[in-house]
């Protein structure tokens, strides 16, 4: 097995939807060295407060190099988008910077595989990351014939992938490796840095600044289909692990429990995008119920396993209101799909969600 780390590109503004992410990562997550955490030089004091021995905050000019410097937060009202400068570039506007930030964060973790994770991510299950992500195989999702080309942004962005990588021939359809919590092999995206290297002549960082039009996933997961060297590496397959919400209407707290409720047992993330306005509130409070449920299941598994059988008036009194209690949380792990101590190990090694608790019988 492979080492394994997670990495986020965050900043101020998506600081609650992170702590979602990181609250739900200590709560679900196993199998990983450490979270990575890459932020504006400037937001470091906001999210040192999540630091801990597995997870660092990393200010992002450890990793861009000299010449991009962002602009100062006090000259913020030229532009309402936070942007970075430089003499070698038009001004680099701070989503691009992320998708950079996950590149260079890759190229510098100690670990070989690396799981990405947005803000908007959350996790509502038990997962072994180290399982998934480690295996011999990097994990590498598609969605296949998806890009087709009239798409308004994948399309651009993969024709601007092309011509970063030097790729000659592309044919609509395309596959789209776009998704929420994908894994990159660290040796893999050095290859496909010195393959933009290669088509350019300039380095990569400069390269995706000039070009701006990309995706970082759709770069990387291209590359390695056009490389059958680092094709062979990777488990291609259509399944992910996070139930995503990609449109921008926002959703209702309802809505975010069915979007739960329908995730196949190997979905064990959630992503609503963050330009959907949905409410942090409701996706905390959704977030909050799964962990509580968790919370709920070492009572479960007491009370179901030492039920008692005295006759003693005063224990069975206590012990059926103990098992009234937790009837109720039983009815809620099998109405909201989650984990009970009756499930199964999915093939992710995340616990299967599918099998239903019987409630306790006194």
């Amino acid at each position: 097995m492979h080492s394994v780390a997670l990495l986020t590109a965050s900043y101020a503004k998506d600081i609650e939807r992170f702590s979602l992410l990181s609250e739900s990562i200590d709560t679900w997550l196993s199998g990983y060295t450490r979270h990575y955490v890459l932020v504006n030089d400037e937001d470091v004091p906001l999210f040192e407060r999540f630091a801990s021995d597995k997870r660092v905050i990393v200010p992002a000019s450890n990793y861009l190099p000299k010449w991009l410097w962002a602009l100062p937060p006090a000259l913020q009202f030229l532009s309402k988008r936070r942007v970075w400068l430089s003499l070698l570039s038009s001004p680099v506007h701070g989503w691009h910077i992320q998708q950079i930030l996950k590149i260079a964060g890759v190229l510098n973790a100690p670990e070989q595989r690396v799981c990405i994770l947005d803000s908007d991510n959350l996790f509502f299950r038990e997962f072994d990351v180290g399982q998934y992500a480690g295996a011999e195989k990097t994990p590498l999702f598609v969605t296949p014939k998806d890009i087709g080309a009239d798409h308004p942004l994948h399309g651009l962005w993969l024709r601007t992938v092309d011509q970063l990588l030097g790729i000659k021939e592309r044919s609509f359809p395309a596959d789209d490796y776009v998704g929420n919590a994908l894994v990159w092999d660290k040796d893999t995206a050095r290859a496909m840095t010195d393959a933009i290297k290669a088509a350019t002549g300039l380095n990569w960082v400069l390269a995706l600044c000039r070009k701006k039009k990309f995706s970082e996933y759709l770069m990387y997961g291209h590359f390695v289909a056009k490389s059958p060297a680092h094709l062979a590496t990777h488990r291609v397959t259509e399944d992910s692990i996070a139930v995503s919400h990609w449109d921008d209407t926002p959703l209702d707290r309802p809505a975010i429990e069915a979007m739960m409720r329908a995730a196949s047992p190997e979905q064990v993330a959630l992503c609503i995008q963050s330009y959907s306005s949905t409410s942090v509130d409701d996706t905390a409070t959704c977030s909050a119920l799964a962990r509580g449920i968790d919370a709920a299941r070492a009572c479960l598994l007491k009370i179901w396993v030492m039920r008692p059988n005295s006759k003693c008036r005063r224990r069975r009194a206590k012990a059926a209101s103990q098992a009234s209690l937790v009837n109720l949380l039983i009815t809620s792990m099998n109405g909201f799909g989650l984990n009970s101590p009756s499930s199964g190990k999915g093939r992710f090694g995340c616990l299967s969600a599918r099998a239903k608790v019987p409630l306790i019988q006194l």
